[in-house]
């Protein structure tokens, strides 16, 4: 697993947190417990952190980074889907961003919402708490995501770390 320090600041990563080996996670980047980062996902603090909480999975292909002004900041049992770009924005509690969605600056995403897959959300969107924005630019439509289908994609990736650290194993 590829795990930098950047200057003096070292990633915080939570013993209970999971990062998949061909991974890669530089500077100011702090894991809640249960989070997982997985292959090919790079999370890079260096103009200022990245905070993932409790339970969120970060997808294979997922780019984080974050600016001198705003951090990216994911709560907890979210699911960041494969080949999403988060930067300098909020996704709350319970969310769900899609794959191949984009999420840029100062965009909040509120509990429970979702950026559907290969929405571009840009600047300042706010996304409400259970709407989904999706498009592009994305557009929002409100009291339309479903939490329980969310919660449900959230467990499966807790569950999943389970299954690695047990099973996974290099063969070359």
């Amino acid at each position: 697993m590829a795990i930098y320090a950047l200057g003096d600041i070292e990633p915080q990563i939570d013993p209970a947190a999971y990062v998949h080996p061909d991974a890669t996670i530089i500077g100011d980047v702090r894991l809640g417990p249960d989070a997982s980062v997985w292959p090919q996902a790079v999370l890079r603090g260096d103009d200022g952190f990245i905070q993932i909480g409790a339970r969120t999975s970060v997808q294979d292909g997922s780019v984080l980074h974050t600016t001198p002004f705003w951090p990216t900041t994911v709560g907890d049992d979210c699911v960041i889907g494969h080949q999403v770009h988060l930067e300098g924005c909020t996704v709350e509690n319970g969310a769900l961003i899609g794959n191949h969605a984009v999420v840029l600056h100062r965009v909040h995403v509120g509990e429970g919402a979702i950026v559907a897959a290969n929405a571009v959300a840009l600047y300042d969107l706010d996304v409400p708490a259970r709407a989904t924005a999706m498009g592009i630019p994305a557009k929002v439509r409100e009291d339309s995501a479903d939490p329980e289908m969310i919660a449900m994609g959230a467990q499966s990736y807790v569950d999943r770390v389970k299954r690695y650290r047990k099973e996974l194993r290099r063969i070359d």
